[in-house]
Formats: structure tokens, C-alpha cells, sequence
């Protein structure tokens, strides 16, 4: 079901939508009844509806020379976080954002696998460390020499990166003994 979260909020911060949507639990109804319930124009009765059927809250029907509106029940038995969760355009966007951004970060620090300097802002950093932290084996135990010796391939100052996969978390130390955490 293809909906837009956003415009459903929209059209439930109403007070006059609000009360269609009730009005239209009990059965489906058409604008002039509508309006006559709640003592609206019947305009205005049509431009709510309008709205509510471009969130797909409502959907109508022709019946002779009259409109039939009723509700979509099928949105409105959803839960908050369904509706929330339906929207899965807008995080994927942010993934391919995230992505990106690890990209520049990534071509802009490295030349040719190695590290021209060691970024200062913190988010950067982290991502060069993550990155330089895919060179070690998850089920493998590295002395202080084996690290340094991976670590002098990407940077000539070693110790610093060594310092900082520690810092972040991305390789844990014990009794100079070295593995990912």
C-alpha cells in the first residue's frame, strides 16, 4: 500500500477532518449531509474532502448525481507505528545520503590505500577508522607488532591510528593482545 505518512498527519491535525472521519465511521455520506451535520458550507465540507482523499483516508463513489464518500478503513485500523514504518522512501534516501557522505569522507583522505592524514572532526575520523578496521579478522588474535604492522600499510603513524580503533571501539585490547569488538 503506497501512502504518505505526512499527509495523513496533515489531514488529522484538522479539527472540521477530524470530525468528517467521525462522521463517516457511522456510514458513508455525501457533502450536502455532511455539511448539514457540521454546520459547514458545503465547499468547505469538499475542500476537506479533497484532502482527506489525497491522503487516501477517504475514497468516494458516484451514485446517480451525488458523490458517496466513505472511509478507508484499511489506513485507519493501522497502527502509529505501521503508518510510520510504511514509509520506507525516506529512509532509504537517508542511507544513500549516508553512503555518499562515507564516500567523500573516504576519497578525500585516502590516495592509492593510503591515508594522507588523520581526519580531526570526530564523525570523519570514526569513518576512516571503520574502514582501516576491515583489514582485521573477526575470529583471529593480533599481537602489538601484527597491528602495527597492518596499521603501517595505511599511515605512518601507526600508534595513533592503533589509539584510535581502541577509542572507538573498533579493536579491544587485552594483555597487548588485539582483536575486533
Amino acid at each position: 500500500m503506497d501512502i504518505d505518512c505526512i499527509k495523513i498527519f496533515k489531514c488529522l491535525s484538522d479539527k472540521s477532518r477530524l470530525l468528517i472521519i467521525d462522521n463517516l465511521s457511522k456510514s458513508p455520506m455525501y457533502v450536502e449531509l455532511l455539511a448539514e451535520r457540521l454546520d459547514l458550507s458545503a465547499s468547505t465540507v469538499s475542500f476537506h474532502l479533497k484532502k482527506l482523499e489525497d491522503a487516501k483516508l477517504v475514497s468516494s463513489t458516484k451514485e446517480q448525481y451525488y458523490t458517496l464518500y466513505h472511509l478507508n478503513n484499511t489506513i485507519l485500523a493501522l497502527s502509529l507505528n505501521d503508518v510510520i514504518n510504511m514509509n520506507t522512501f525516506e529512509s532509504d534516501i537517508q542511507i544513500k545520503r549516508e553512503n555518499e557522505y562515507k564516500n567523500n569522507v573516504l576519497n578525500s583522505f585516502f590516495e592509492y590505500g593510503k591515508l594522507k592524514s588523520i581526519p580531526v572532526q570526530q564523525k570523519k575520523r570514526k569513518i576512516i577508522l571503520e574502514e582501516i578496521g576491515k583489514n582485521f579478522s573477526s575470529n583471529k588474535k593480533y599481537t602489538e607488532k601484527e597491528v602495527n604492522l597492518i596499521l603501517a600499510d595505511f599511515y605512518d603513524d601507526f600508534c595513533t591510528l592503533r589509539r584510535g580503533l581502541i577509542e572507538e571501539k573498533i579493536l579491544k585490547r587485552e594483555n597487548n593482545i588485539y582483536e575486533l569488538n
